[in-house]
C-alpha cells in the first residue's frame, strides 16, 4: 500500500480511536477496564454490520430515495441498534457513573463508524480528500457522540427511577437520532457540520466527565463511612431496634421469613463487596493494580446466588436501604474484570 492510498484510511479511522484513547485516560479511577472497552467496540461493529442489512432491507420497501432516507429513517435504525447494546449494559450494571457512559457509550459508537467507514472506504477508494476528512472527523466523532448522549442520558433517568426499564434510555435516544439526522441533512455542507460536532460532542463529553468525577469523588467520600456504619450495625447484634431493623421487620407481612434473612444477609455481603471496590477504585487512582483472591469471587458468586433467591420483588423493596446501589454494582462488577 502506498503512502497516498494509507492517508484516507488514516484520516478515516484514527481520529476516532484517537478521541476514545483521550477519554479512557481522562479517566483518573479507571472505571472501564480497556478488555471491556475492545467488546464494547466488538458490539459497535456488529451492529454496523446489522444496520447495512436492516437499512437495505428497509430501502427497497419504503417510498423515498435514498437521501430521504439517509436523513429521516437511518437514523433511528442505526441509533436504535446502538442503544440496545447501552441498555444492556446499564441492565447489567456494567455502567454506574457518568464518566464511564460517556467512555463506554463512546466506544460503541467508535466500533460502528470504524467498520461503516471502511466500507466507504472499499467502495468509494477514488473519493477526494475531503470526503476522508469528513468521514473521521465528523461522521465517526458523530457517531460515537450520538451513543454517548444515549448511555450518560440513558444512565441519568435510571438513577432517579429504576422502574422505568427500558424507556429510561428514550430521551437520549430522541436526542441522539435529532444529532445524527441534523448531521445528514448537512450532507451539501460537510465542513459545516464536521465542525458542529468536533465543537459538540467533546464539550458534551468533558462535561459529563467533570459532573461525573465529581459525583464518584463525593461517592467515595461518604461512602466509606455510611458503609462501615451499615455493616458495624448489621453485626453489633442490636439490628432489631434500628430503623434498618424496623423496616425488615415490616417486610415480614409480605415475604417469607427465609426470603428476609435472604435480605438481610444480602445487605451486609453488598455492603462489604461495596467497600471493597471502593478501596480498589482509589488503589487504581494511584497507580496500582490489586489482584482479586479467591474469598472475594466466592462472595461475589454469593450475591448473585441471594439476588436470584430474593426475585425481583424482593430486590425492589430493598431498595430504599441502598439508595446507591448501581453506582456500588458497577464497581463490584470490576471486582470481577
Amino acid at each position: 500500500m502506498s503512502f497516498t492510498s494509507l492517508i484516507p484510511a488514516l484520516l478515516c479511522l484514527l481520529p476516532v480511536l484517537c478521541f476514545l484513547t483521550a477519554l479512557f485516560y481522562l479517566d483518573s479511577y479507571k472505571l472501564v477496564q480497556p478488555g471491556l472497552v475492545v467488546v464494547v467496540m466488538g458490539a459497535g461493529i456488529a451492529a454496523a454490520v446489522l444496520a447495512f442489512f436492516v437499512n437495505r432491507g428497509l430501502l427497497q420497501h419504503v417510498a423515498l430515495d435514498r437521501e430521504a432516507y439517509t436523513r429521516y429513517v437511518a437514523p433511528l435504525t442505526e441509533e436504535a441498534l446502538k442503544a440496545a447494546i447501552i441498555v444492556w449494559l446499564i441492565r447489567r450494571h456494567r455502567i454506574g457513573f457518568l464518566v464511564d457512559a460517556a467512555i463506554l457509550g463512546f466506544a460503541v459508537g467508535c466500533g460502528f463508524a470504524l467498520i461503516e467507514n471502511l466500507y466507504v472506504l472499499w467502495h468509494a477508494q477514488d473519493a477526494g480528500l475531503a470526503t476522508w476528512i469528513v468521514r473521521g472527523f465528523g461522521t465517526a466523532v458523530m457517531h460515537g457522540g450520538a451513543t454517548a448522549i444515549v448511555a450518560v442520558i440513558g444512565l441519568a433517568v435510571t438513577e432517579r427511577d429504576e422502574r422505568r426499564g427500558l424507556w429510561a434510555a428514550l430521551p437520549g435516544f430522541v436526542a441522539a437520532v435529532a444529532l445524527h439526522s441534523a448531521f445528514n441533512h448537512l450532507s451539501e455542507a460537510p465542513k459545516a457540520a464536521t465542525l458542529a460536532v468536533l465543537v459538540a460532542v467533546p464539550l458534551l463529553l468533558l462535561l459529563a466527565f467533570h459532573h461525573g468525577e465529581r459525583h464518584l469523588g463525593d461517592w467515595l467520600g461518604r461512602g466509606f463511612d455510611a458503609d462501615a456504619e451499615m455493616l458495624a450495625l448489621i453485626h453489633s447484634g442490636q439490628l432489631s431496634s434500628s430503623p434498618l431493623g424496623h423496616y425488615l421487620a415490616s417486610l415480614k407481612a409480605h415475604f417469607h421469613d427465609h426470603t428476609v434473612a435472604d435480605l438481610l444477609c444480602y445487605l451486609g455481603l453488598f455492603t462489604e463487596l461495596a467497600m471493597r471496590a471502593k478501596g480498589l477504585l482509589m488503589m487504581r487512582e494511584n497507580g496500582f493494580e490489586p489482584t482479586l483472591d479467591d474469598e472475594t469471587r466466592a462472595k461475589f458468586a454469593e450475591l448473585h446466588y441471594l439476588e436470584h433467591s430474593i426475585g425481583r420483588t424482593g430486590m425492589l423493596a430493598l431498595h430504599p436501604l441502598l439508595p446507591m446501589r448501581r453506582k456500588a454494582l458497577s464497581q463490584i462488577y470490576t471486582l470481577t474484570d
